[in-house]
């Protein structure tokens, strides 16, 4: 996975929460089974893998950098490959 490729959420990470304030796993299950473009990925120290930021405003019916999401690769798929959109 990489900048520019686009994913479908597949899943949604255990324990998520859901309080007043954020709404996260709200969030997540609004997000679950939509494509979206990875807009970066973070290397977290601890973690064997980078996290994948994914911009998600469009689902709250806001621009979609408004609001991300950060999620493991595990919940992701990848339905287009930015080297494949690229391609003429």
């Amino acid at each position: 996975m990489k900048v520019g490729d686009t994913v479908r959420l597949i899943g949604i990470p255990p324990g998520l929460p859901d309080d007043d304030e954020l709404r996260t796993r709200s969030l997540f299950e609004k997000c679950l089974g939509k494509s979206f473009r990875i807009v970066e990925l973070e290397t977290v120290e601890g973690l064997s893998y980078k996290l994948v930021k994914l911009n998600v405003g469009q689902v709250l019916g806001k621009s979609d950098y408004l609001d991300s999401i950060w999620v493991e690769p595990e919940y992701l798929k990848i339905e287009t490959s930015s080297d494949e959109a690229n391609t003429f």
